[in-house]
């Protein structure tokens, strides 16, 4: 039977109800005992017991940038490979009998897990989150937060039904340097903000999510049935599995791994919820190694004029064949200077035009007669007193980050604070982070259909335009 997502997710749901009420057999042969769920919130003073639901590449960092944070304990780790469950073992349980399974419902089952981090392939990043926020867990989930634009809404839903603190995984806001530089552009040192770009690109295999399988990868140690979910149906393939970024089924390309890095900053930094109008090109240029995302992406977005800033147009770039210099920077243009910021530092460029126009040089004052120049000179000198034709020098601030800023653990600390306060208001809460994801998730759409996506960031719905009608011209009756 082809699988439908209504039936999955009842599958799903239904198993959840068992792993919180009946126990839950695994795949290994044993059977999970019956938990109730844990629902208590936790004293300000206890310690958080995480579990990691995914111990891949970016699992084990974000495990490890968690453990960073003082009073956080490990309790608990799943992963569909049977390898990763056993380097987990031996790298985070050592002299503690850590808790691994395939299965994230008997995760989601145990009482001495208070939050998990749910670390997994994009097209599962809904089901769990949500299964997780139902059982009483608060939730770090890694970006994008959804795999499509229709998934936004119920896991912002259950968020808000759950009273949990959910935390989304774009770290790079929680560093000094994006700090710095939106306390820069709140206080109106560059003036009104008319253009942004920023780039993230890169030049290797590793980089381009060509990652090394295991050569014990097979149907025995992958439960490739589970990690397939509601993606479609097909034969066990290893570099499916290990490499999934490459694939729509799984993933969200350039966009939904990378953008919604560059757009996470840019909203973080501008107070923006979002772009109106999305249009992406791009093409696969040079890793034909069998996916079916582009490697070279290039995206306009138009942001309208709000009360937190002035309309401006956004480029974002993404190449994963750049064999020249690259510099993977957000510049934030105003009409007074300009921020470039990364991660580790930020220069801020200060500039005004002096209120004088001048003339001269490539101007058509030289094409006036010598009467008409004089009299413009006349003109120009009673309207532009001598203090306003002298611009202010240029300035140029830099900021560097000190090299104990540590953004990923920062990140984390901010959801354990959340966490202890119950509190639901996290730097990267859910309804931040679909405003960040959804633009990214449209540049797939509008690449994939070549078309402009209409966005409305503040309902964060698709907005359709209304088509214009051409004017019937009057038919001539002939005499």
């Amino acid at each position: 039977m082809t699988p439908t997502r209504r039936n999955f997710i009842k599958t799903l749901s239904t198993a959840s109800a068992l792993a919180a009420t009946g126990g839950v057999h695994t795949v290994l042969g044993n059977t999970a005992p019956a938990y109730i769920r844990n629902l208590v919130g936790n004293s300000p003073n206890d310690r958080i017991r995480i579990a990691t639901i995914g111990m891949g590449i970016q699992g084990n960092y974000d495990t490890q940038a968690a453990l960073r944070n003082p009073d956080v304990e490990l309790v608990a780790v799943s992963d569909l490979y049977d390898g990763r469950l056993t380097h987990a073992k031996t790298a985070f349980g050592a002299g503690k009998d850590l808790f691994a399974t395939r299965d994230f419902r008997e995760v989601l089952a145990r009482p001495d897990v208070d939050a998990v981090l749910i670390v997994v392939p994009d097209h599962w990043h809904d089901h769990i989150t949500i299964e997780a926020l139902k059982a009483g867990k608060h939730v770090y989930c890694e970006k994008p937060m959804v795999q499509h634009l229709n998934e936004g809404k119920p896991v912002i839903d259950a968020w808000k039904k759950s009273g949990k603190t959910m935390q989304v995984g774009s770290q790079g806001i929680s560093s000094a340097a994006y700090q710095e530089a939106k306390r820069l552009v709140q206080a109106g040192e560059i003036g009104p903000i008319n253009y942004v770009e920023a780039t993230y690109d890169r030049f290797g295999a590793i980089g381009a999510w060509n990652y090394s399988v295991p050569p014990d990868a097979s149907l025995t140690t992958v439960d490739w049935d589970r990690f397939l979910g509601d993606a479609p149906k097909r034969p066990f393939d290893a570099k499916r599995f290990f490499r999934w970024r490459n694939y729509k089924d799984y993933g969200t390309g350039v966009a939904g791994d990378l953008f919604v890095h560059l757009l996470t900053g840019v909203h973080f930094v501008t107070n923006s919820l979002g772009p109106t109008r999305i249009f992406s090109s791009g093409n696969l240029a040079y890793w034909n190694d069998g996916r079916d995302v582009p490697d070279v992406m290039t995206t306009v977005m138009e942001y309208p004029k709000t009360d937190a800033h002035a309309a401006f147009q956004m480029v974002l770039r993404v190449n994963f064949a750049n064999a020249g210099k690259i510099n993977n920077v957000t510049r934030i243009v105003g009409s007074e200077g300009q921020i470039e910021f990364s991660q580790n530092n930020l220069i801020l460029t200060k500039k005004k035009l002096s209120i004088a126009p001048g003339y001269g040089g490539y101007d058509s004052y030289f094409t006036f007669t010598p009467e008409v120049q004089q009299e413009f000179a006349k003109q120009y000198d009673a309207q532009y007193p001598p203090d306003t034709r002298t611009a202010e020098p240029a300035k140029e601030i830099r900021f560097d980050a000190l090299k104990s800023d540590d953004a990923h653990a920062q990140h984390f600390g901010n959801f354990f604070k959340n966490v202890r306060q119950g509190s639901q208001n996290t730097i990267e809460d859910p309804v931040f982070a679909f405003r960040a994801a959804a633009p990214a998730l449209a540049c797939n759409e509008s690449y994939f259909e070549q078309k402009v996506v209409n966005w409305n960031p503040v309902t964060m719905t698709k907005n359709v335009p209304v088509p214009v009608i051409a004017a019937k011209k009057p038919v001539r009756r002939k005499k």
